[in-house]
């Protein structure tokens, strides 16, 4: 579905990607992990269309999308919940839902995706009418999730959703992202929990200095002696 090949990207004068190329096919999970600063939230911004690549192509279902607005992006199915969750937070759950589903082709689909949405979170459903900026941290996550999904992605994009979470709420984050994916949607997941992003995806991809050092299957990448003497502590 998704193809990025070689892929530059600049800050002013600093290189922040050099030569990125991934991709990620139908019904997958795919990490992009790696310390902070290594360029995995940049890689993100590439592809949401809200920094221009200085060199590469991003494909998306065939099509090249690194020349294309933002908000073309998100119509064509590649939807972005960003890093710090980034929710209205005088705004109600339902508001910030809605939010998400702005795009005519979702709006048809609103009340199909809200309803799916409160099965996978009853807890945003019970508490519908309160505030965004109202919610525990776990809570938050969830929204900012059940916004991106109103959208009807095609594919789905995670930047950190563990930050700054508790481990149990996290465990719990991970086991929802293992859920919509097998409901249908595929998942980027960009993340600097290295144990749970390669447990709960297809493959991955190692990014250390904007480029990608060590690629392989979640399990085999989690055996690997670089990841686990650099990620794992072990």
């Amino acid at each position: 579905m998704l193809r990025v090949h070689e892929i530059d990207a600049h800050y002013g004068d600093v290189r922040v990607l050099k030569k990125l190329s991934f991709k990620v096919g139908e019904g997958e999970i795919i990490s992009l992990v790696g310390s902070n600063g290594a360029g995995k939230t940049t890689a993100i911004q590439v592809l949401s269309g809200l920094l221009r690549p200085t060199s590469g192509e991003v494909h998306f279902c065939g099509e090249r999308i690194d020349r294309l607005p933002a908000y073309q992006i998100v119509e064509r199915g590649l939807v972005q919940v960003p890093e710090g969750r980034q929710l209205f937070p005088s705004l109600t759950i339902l508001e910030n839902l809605e939010m998400g589903g702005y795009l005519p082709a979702a709006r048809k689909k609103s009340r199909e995706n809200l309803e799916n949405i409160f099965r996978l979170f009853p807890i945003l459903q019970e508490r519908k009418g309160q505030l965004a900026g109202l919610l525990s941290g776990g809570e938050q996550q969830m929204l900012a999730i059940s916004r991106g999904l109103m959208a009807s992605p095609k594919l789905l994009m995670l930047d950190e959703p563990s930050l700054g979470l508790a481990p149990l709420i996290v465990r719990n984050i991970f086991q929802t992202i293992r859920e919509i994916n097998a409901r249908g949607t595929p998942i980027l997941l960009v993340e600097q929990n290295v144990f749970y992003a390669l447990t709960s995806s297809s493959r991955g991809y190692v990014v250390e200095s904007g480029e990608v050092v060590v690629m392989g299957k979640g399990e085999e990448l989690l055996k690997n002696e670089h990841v686990k003497t650099a990620y794992l502590g072990v």
